[in-house]
């Protein structure tokens, strides 16, 4: 039985691998529709891009709903720095055609979730959570309706936009401290698992052995020059982790753990303080993915990235 699940997003590199990955899995995944915020880079362009990315997958009956623009309550942060100013370095892809459905992104989630069953829909939230955190205050009544929310954020340990804190739980820590007070089941990737989650150069290029144009598209984001001082010799696919979860949770592990976020605008803004041991006796409101696989994980992504357009 397929899973049905809603992305919201802010591509972003290792944003575009993931959806290209749930496209690439519709067999699986029932992807719904496909939610922007900002993040990574002002609200306007990662919705350019997620229909940019939708277009290359060949997937243009997935509707895309614009978001929120700014955090709930801090400035926005964004982060060309890393992903270039368009936020896809590396990409070479042309605007796009096709234009955002109408509608805002939290009205969009708050429909499809109350036509939905109970436990129906999963959420994946691959950037900021401010789209989440503002329909969970909006229409708290579509909480049952939510089966899980497999969530791209935060750190077991240090953090990769401060010592203290993960970039899109630094960007709105409220709207983060908002999601993982809900009370439903939350899967989290943190950099803990995901800076484990990096090709080898081999291992990328091979996504030009199959020519096709996603492919291509990915091998360029992947081994596009890169800013010092980011941690790793390679790209992390920090998003893709998400959607791989949902594929072959068999390659993660991890444990329950009780994560509270920092709020206050200091050096530990955004951090996520886990309680990996127990030690507060608090009642666990996340499962917290420690470890992955990488290699088979690469083998079953770049494989099933090879059967798109």
């Amino acid at each position: 039985m397929r899973e049905t699940i809603i992305i919201d997003t802010d591509p972003g590199q290792d944003d575009a691998v993931a959806l290209l990955l749930a496209f690439a899995s519709a067999a699986e995944l029932d992807l719904r529709a496909i939610t922007t915020v900002a993040g990574n880079v002002p609200v306007a362009q990662t919705t350019a891009n997620a229909l940019r990315i939708r277009e290359l997958g060949g997937r243009e009956d997935i509707p895309v709903h614009r978001g929120a623009d700014v955090p709930l309550v801090y400035p926005l942060s964004t982060a060309e720095f890393v992903c270039g100013p368009d936020g896809l370095a590396g990409a070479d892809l042309p605007p796009p055609r096709g234009e955002a459905a109408p509608g805002h992104a939290v009205e969009a989630l708050i429909a499809i979730l109350r036509a939905a069953p109970d436990d129906g829909v999963t959420l994946c939230p691959l950037g900021p959570l401010t789209n989440l955190a503002l329909v969970f205050r909006l229409a708290p009544d579509v909480l049952p309706k939510v089966k899980r929310i497999v969530l791209m954020g935060g750190a077991l340990a240090l953090g990769n936009v401060t010592p203290a804190a993960e970039f899109n739980i630094h960007v709105d820590p409220h709207a983060a401290a908002i999601v993982f007070g809900c009370g439903r089941p939350i899967v989290m990737m943190g950099l803990g698992v995901t800076l484990q989650a990096i090709a080898a150069h081999g291992q990328v290029a091979r996504l030009l052995e199959h020519g096709n144009a996603a492919g291509r598209v990915v091998h360029g984001m992947l081994t596009r020059p890169r800013p010092g001082g980011l941690g790793t010799v390679g790209h992390p696919m920090h998003d893709p982790c998400v959607i791989a979860f949902l594929l072959w949770p068999e390659l993660f592990s991890g444990r329950d753990c009780h994560v509270e976020v920092e709020t206050n605008d200091g050096p530990l803004r955004g951090r996520t303080t886990i309680d990996w041991n127990g030690r507060l006796k608090r009642e666990p409101n996340a499962h917290v993915v420690a470890t992955v696989q990488a290699e088979a994980l690469f083998e079953r992504m770049f494989a099933r990235l090879a059967t798109l357009p």
